[in-house]
C-alpha cells in the first residue's frame, strides 16, 4: 500500500510533468494548454453521462430487488474516473477514460473481482481451521474445546426514544 501511495503521489506527477513539457515541446504551449481545457471539459461531460447511466442502472437494480454490487462498483469506477479527467495531465486523462469507458470499465471489474475472490478464499480457508488449530491439534468441529469466543460489550442508552421497547422488560 505504501509503494502504491509513493507512486500516485510523488511518481506520477513527476511523470505527468514530463510528459506536460515533451507535448509543450512539440506541438507548442498554447496548443499544450488548450488541450488540457478541453480534455477536462470532455471528461466533465462523460462523467455526466455516464454517471446518469449509473444512477439508473442503479435504480433499476434496486427496483427489481437485486443487491446493486455491479452497480455500485461501476459508480465507484465512473467518479474515481471522472476525477483523474478532470486532473490536469495526459497521464492521468488515458487512466480516467480507461475508467469511464464501460469495456474497458468491465475488463477492470473483472481483475478486482478475480483479486478480491482469491482474497476472501484465503480468509475463508484461515477461518475453517479455527483458533489454536495446528498440526499437534487438527481443527475438529465435534470438539467445542477448539472454539474460543471473545467479546466485549457495552450499555447503549437510547436518549431519543428511537428504539423499541424492550418486550423483556418488567417480566423478571
Amino acid at each position: 500500500m505504501a509503494l502504491f501511495l509513493v507512486l500516485l503521489f510523488i511518481v506520477l506527477p513527476i511523470a505527468e510533468l514530463y510528459v506536460i513539457i515533451k507535448v509543450g515541446e512539440a506541438i507548442g504551449v498554447l496548443p499544450t494548454i488548450a488541450l488540457l481545457i478541453a480534455d477536462s471539459f470532455l471528461g466533465a461531460a462523460l462523467l455526466r453521462s455516464q454517471g446518469r447511466a449509473a444512477w439508473r442502472r442503479f435504480n433499476d437494480a434496486l427496483a427489481s430487488g437485486r443487491v446493486p454490487a455491479r452497480e455500485v462498483f461501476d459508480g465507484t469506477m465512473i467518479i474515481l474516473g471522472g476525477a483523474f479527467l478532470l486532473t490536469p495531465g495526459f497521464i492521468t486523462d488515458v487512466i480516467g477514460l480507461v475508467l469511464l469507458i464501460p469495456p474497458t470499465r468491465a475488463l477492470f471489474r473483472g481483475m478486482v473481482t478475480r483479486m478480491a475472490r482469491r482474497r476472501a478464499a484465503f480468509g475463508i480457508r484461515a477461518v475453517r481451521f479455527g483458533y489454536g488449530a495446528g498440526p499437534d491439534r487438527p481443527y475438529d468441529a465435534r470438539r467445542p474445546d477448539n472454539y474460543d469466543y471473545e467479546g466485549s460489550a457495552r450499555e447503549v442508552t437510547d436518549p431519543r426514544g428511537e428504539l423499541p421497547p424492550d418486550p423483556d422488560d418488567g417480566r423478571r
